[in-house]
């Protein structure tokens, strides 16, 4: 796996299917917040959107998924899978992931050049995972 000791529960891996759902669901529901200009939901969707990208993906490759407390360890798993481009499309989700504080728990509202820049990241991100799992 990885050298950190992660939290992971193993899945079946046509549970991956089930985690893409979401994250389709969640990416569309961006879109729509995104041409509402409603930031604030763009920014929860997003980060929805690539955590669930991010299991689909870790369930697909690996058979696991992390449970960890600490969103930041899914990352470290979407780098150890191997596929080509895991390690810069863990960066990207790093990214993403950095800023759930900011989106789910300050009292600042997201600004118009933020969403976009999270809509831009999290296409990125999930149009790659969409790329690399052939529906089970």
């Amino acid at each position: 796996m990885t050298s950190k000791n992660i939290k992971i529960k193993e899945e079946d891996k046509t549970a991956a299917s089930d985690y893409l759902k979401k994250a389709k669901d969640n990416y569309s529901a961006m879109a729509v917040a995104l041409n509402s200009e409603n930031f604030n939901a763009v920014g929860t969707l997003a980060i929805q959107c690539a955590i669930s990208s991010a299991d689909a993906i870790c369930i697909y490759e690996k058979g696991i998924r992390s449970i960890s407390s600490d969103h930041f360890d899914v990352c470290d798993l979407v780098s150890s899978v191997t596929l080509p481009e895991a390690k810069e499309k863990a960066g990207i989700l790093r990214k993403i992931i950095s800023k759930k504080n900011l989106i789910q728990y300050e009292r600042r509202n997201i600004h118009r050049s933020e969403a976009d820049e999270l809509a831009k990241l999290v296409t990125r991100f999930h149009r790659w995972i969409c790329d690399n799992i052939i529906e089970l």
